[in-house]
């Protein structure tokens, strides 16, 4: 098969879907892959790293899409990329599409079989595509979040870990998945006072063993509005697999909240876990509603791509070879992984 890795085209976004090595062995397989000219760049790997283990470098966007059978890619396509894709391709990246009714509408007009990263499950629930930029993602919130707590951030000055002779801040984390699992993980290890909200006890129960600063609950309405009313930090990592997240946070409940106080929410790709997120980008990550400063950038991972793109690459790479070959839509993760497909909608999430 004809394998093209193009260029990412959002905002600041530095992931390239495949290091080299990985290009290698798609090559040792018999596969022809084709690189956008200096896709790698921001990730640490010039076009003669790729060049030199076979791969062929593409002059542009138009001449990659134009020769590739299977486009792998990290984040979904919009306005350039969509104009090169044709109902032949093949599609694997992800997609977000229940977020994105626009983008959904697009690929069923093209005709397409898209193949979303966040939506390939296996047989015991575990979602091997989204899990490393996920923790990624948390990571990055309690990071990030951090710093816009800062007064010149527009945050109430505030140091999370404290100090003796001063309180230590609170961290409130919707979500003990990889995200916010991670995310809570951090804010703790950093000395603040973190409250983690998940329904399953088992997560639960993994959070309340990080440490004496870690407090586990379950995500009555009640309780969550209560517990953000005097957060310093918010992290909302609410994830339903392939569909639109739920608004765990109301208006109200950000309304309530202490002024300079900030919302990191991971689950933006989805929509958002909060009434009150619209996406970001790099370029202006952050925005301020009812006197709370709002993180949310729709590819948080892209921030670190050297990181993330050996994270990413290490996670998709089985599942191109086995997209490469004939047969794949008999193995069930990669069936869930279909969303669109020969202008219908595939994945019951966005049904």
């Amino acid at each position: 098969m004809i394998i093209g890795i193009p260029k990412e085209t959002k905002t600041l976004e530095g992931r390239v879907a495949l290091v080299p090595a990985a290009a290698a062995d798609l090559v040792r397989s018999g596969h022809e892959v084709h690189l956008e000219k200096s896709a790698g760049l921001m990730s640490g790997y010039s076009d003669d790293a790729y060049a030199s283990v076979g791969v062929k470098i593409a002059a542009d966007a138009e001449s990659l899409y134009g020769v590739a059978e299977m486009i792998v890619k990290v984040k979904e396509p919009i306005a350039g990329d969509l104009s090169y894709l044709r109902e032949d391709h093949l599609l694997f990246c992800y997609l977000h599409l229940a977020a994105e009714p626009e983008l959904t509408q697009s690929l069923l007009d093209i005709g397409l079989t898209g193949v979303a990263f966040e939506t390939v499950e296996e047989v015991d629930g575990s979602l091997p595509l989204l899990a490393p930029m996920s923790i990624i993602a948390g990571k990055i919130a309690t990071q990030f979040g951090t710093h816009a707590l800062h007064h010149p951030m527009g945050g109430k000055g505030l140091l999370l870990g404290g100090l003796p002779s001063t309180e230590r801040g609170k961290v409130v984390v919707l979500g003990a998945g990889a995200a916010g699992g991670n995310s809570a993980a951090l804010a703790a290890a950093g000395g603040a006072n973190v409250v983690v909200f998940d329904k399953r006890q088992d997560r639960l129960a993994e959070m309340m063993a990080m440490g004496a600063n870690v407090t586990s609950l379950y995500p009555y309405e009640e309780l969550v509005a209560e517990e953000i009313s005097d957060a310093d930090l918010v992290v909302g990592a609410v994830l339903v697999t392939g569909a639109k997240a739920p608004h765990v946070i109301s208006r109200e409940m950000v309304k309530n909240m202490q002024p300079g106080s900030v919302i990191a929410d991971i689950s933006v790709d989805q929509g958002g876990c909060v009434e009150t997120t619209r996406p970001t980008t790099w370029a202006e990550p952050t925005f301020t509603e009812h006197g709370i400063v709002h993180f949310s950038v729709t590819n948080m991972p892209g921030a670190v791509p050297r990181t993330s793109t050996h994270a990413i690459s290490a996670a998709i790479l089985p599942y191109v070879q086995r997209l490469a070959n004939p047969g794949w839509r008999d193995v069930p993760s990669l069936a869930k992984g279909i969303n669109v497909e020969a202008g219908k909608i595939v994945h019951p999430a966005l049904l």
